[in-house]
């Protein structure tokens, strides 16, 4: 399985992976998660938002059931595992099980989420933040990427109903428990020189758009004192930001960046950047962003929350269940963003496992697992599955 989805949409420079909702490369893998469902026998369904379940039994007879599974989107230049592991580890679990003579008490069902990472429309988890109603359909609908195409018209041309999208309140009855196993994105794991972990909650997290305005013209001819360039204020922006990051004990991020005409000689008419925020608590997260807000208007400009998710904190029983499950394994939170986490917060019940990550790099290409980790993360998803499902 691993191989199979090795190739798709690697990028032949960067050795990374541009794998983004709603294109060619999300249609092979969709196609390669209905293969392996249908290898094993399993019901695939699509619900309204497009993320995909592969179901062993039938949840509206004998429901609800017990989930596993991830998501197969990346970030620009995203690395293999940020995702992939969760879902290739789900079905191996189940054949483990099955190999076993396992027979669960509760339908079982493989899910893989779309646009989880959000890399073209800019919503993180929109797969499932539009399945529980957090993201509304609309707004989804009208988002646009880079090229100013719309989420609507992505779906649309994928094959996908857009205007079927929507809360699924279906699928959600469907669902009892949810786990997803995913790569550890820090160096927990790696320190305490443990293979798995399980998790305890997600940090709060969110996205902000900063707008800054300014005037183009020539780089060549115009008097410094007569420029209005917005260059300027991003960068004392990102600089800002790193420190005010350091004084609220918090973590901040300028990734992503679009200048207007973006000519090498032309002054920026405006720039347009993101900012990510994350830290412990909601509190100090948003008065570092206020912060930097107050910030951004000396120089004209705006910033506008496009995206926030509360602390998550999975239920303490579960989490203490599975770690006393899996020989007394750490469990850790996480400042990563996870499908996990949308659906805790939609009230279903729900536990992540974590497999090491030795350098503690991810979202890039040089993100890593060992191979007999990764075998450890599949055994160890099998037991929790075994014991959630009897």
């Amino acid at each position: 399985m691993w191989e199979a989805l090795a190739s798709v949409g690697r990028d032949g420079r960067s050795g990374g992976y541009r794998r983004h909702a709603w294109t060619a490369q999300d249609a092979a893998l969709r196609e390669w998660f209905a293969g392996e469902a249908d290898r094993r026998g399993l019901d695939v369904v699509t619900d309204r938002a497009g993320n995909q379940w592969a179901w062993w039994g039938d949840p509206d007879a004998d429901g609800p059931g017990l989930v596993i599974g991830s998501h197969l989107d990346s970030v620009p230049d995203g690395g293999a595992f940020d995702g992939p592991l969760g879902v290739v580890s789900a079905f191996a679990a189940l054949d483990a099980l099955r190999d076993r003579g396992f027979r669960p008490a509760r339908p079982i069902a493989v899910a893989h989420f779309g646009d989880e990472e959000g890399a073209r429309f800019g919503i993180a988890c929109a797969g499932s933040r539009i399945l529980t109603g957090a993201l509304d359909a609309d707004r989804a609908r009208g988002l646009t990427d880079a090229d100013g195409v719309t989420m609507a018209v992505a779906m649309t041309r994928a094959g996908h109903d857009a205007a079927h999208l929507g809360p699924d309140a279906e699928t959600l009855k469907r669902v009892g428990t949810f786990v997803e196993l995913h790569v550890e994105q820090g160096r927990g794991l790696a320190d305490l020189d443990r293979p798995v972990a399980v998790g305890s909650g997600i940090r709060p997290h969110g996205r902000w758009r900063l707008d800054l305005p300014g005037e183009a013209n020539h780089a060549g001819t115009t008097l410094l004192a007569d420029r209005d360039d917005p260059m300027l204020a991003l960068a004392a922006f990102v600089l800002a930001a790193r420190e005010a990051a350091e004084e609220h004990d918090a973590v901040a991020t300028c990734g992503k960046v679009r200048v207007e005409p973006n000519g090498v000689n032309a002054i920026p008419s405006h720039v347009t950047a993101w900012l990510d925020a994350r830290g412990d608590d909601e509190e100090r997260v948003r008065a570092m962003v206020a912060d930097l807000a107050a910030l951004a208007e000396t120089y004209r400009g705006t910033v506008t929350e496009e995206s926030w998710t509360d602390i998550t904190a999975f239920p303490a029983g579960i989490a203490t269940r599975l770690a006393t499950l899996l020989d007394g394994a750490p469990v850790l939170a996480t400042g990563a963003g996870h499908d996990a986490g949308i659906l805790a917060s939609a009230g279903v019940p729900t536990a992540m496992v974590f497999v090491r990550n030795p350098t503690g790099v991810s979202h890039s290409p040089a993100e890593h697992a060992e191979t007999d980790d990764c075998h450890a993360g599949v055994r160890a998803l099998a037991a929790v599955v075994e014991d959630l499902a009897r």
